[in-house]
């Protein structure tokens, strides 16, 4: 695998991105969600999140010489490239929820189709990842059709939330050449195939939930590739105070 040097790295640095910041937008529930057994299953899927971005930052710093921590506390935001979509604020409840589906029903299909990878590690991580978007999907999934088919008001601000949502939406099928260099290595995904599976998964979610699935138009991108919303700079002033105030400190 060294043969395919910094696109390898790149590309593992890169599925690290996400569920890091995801995780840490579901952080900021913690001790506001709207029941206690929510506080406790949000935290849940949050440290799922961190587990999945911890391993892949660990075998990223493998690959590319520098330490799992140096990663994701010692860069600055036009580094990261995650989906936008999981830095966007939280927002209501109904928000969260249409978030992680939006998200976790791709990357379902996404680690599953990783767990093939010649990349031994990668394939063992997307592997056990792929148990816990499962669950993560079936979570969201319960939500977004217990609100979207509830009151009119719940009903209101779930299809809010998904109008809102869904142009951050297109970014996940794009490829680019990195993409394309690890799928000819036999390393990454093809995330344009994975289409026609989330679209299946969120018809028939958004059925039960009585909402309208907005129309695919104009999408917005960039995250892959360094350009964020404002959203991410002011995440990462919390999440890497500590490590910046006091660099090279030692549990």
């Amino acid at each position: 695998m060294a043969r395919h040097g910094t696109h390898h790295f790149n590309y593992v640095l890169r599925l690290a991105d996400s569920p890091c910041i995801l995780g840490q937008r579901l952080t900021e529930w913690t001790a506001n969600a709207p029941a206690i057994e929510e506080d406790i299953a949000l935290a849940n899927i949050a440290l799922d999140c961190f587990g999945q971005a911890r391993a892949l930052y660990g075998h990223a710093a493998h690959l590319g010489g520098r330490s799992e921590d140096d990663l994701a506390f010692l860069r600055d935001a036009p580094d990261f490239r995650n989906h936008l979509i999981v830095e966007q604020p939280n927002g209501d409840f109904a928000h969260t929820m249409m978030r992680q589906l939006l998200y976790s029903a791709f990357m379902e299909p996404y680690y599953e189709a990783l767990a093939a990878s010649r990349d031994e590690t990668l394939a063992g991580i997307a592997a056990k990842a792929v148990k816990e978007v499962t669950y993560h999907v079936r979570h969201s999934a319960e939500w977004v059709i217990r609100l979207g088919d509830g009151t009119e008001y719940s009903h209101q601000r779930a299809q809010a939330a998904l109008d809102e949502l869904w142009m951050y939406t297109g970014e996940m099928f794009e490829r680019d050449s990195l993409d394309a260099a690890m799928i000819a290595a036999g390393i990454g995904v093809d995330a344009a195939a994975l289409k026609p599976r989330w679209d299946e998964t969120l018809d028939e979610i958004l059925a039960q939930a009585t909402l309208t699935r907005p129309a695919d138009g104009w999408m917005i991108s960039g995250g892959r590739t360094g350009t964020h919303t404002e959203h991410l700079g002011h995440m990462l002033s919390e999440m890497q105070f500590l490590q910046r105030a006091y660099p090279g400190a030692q549990w």
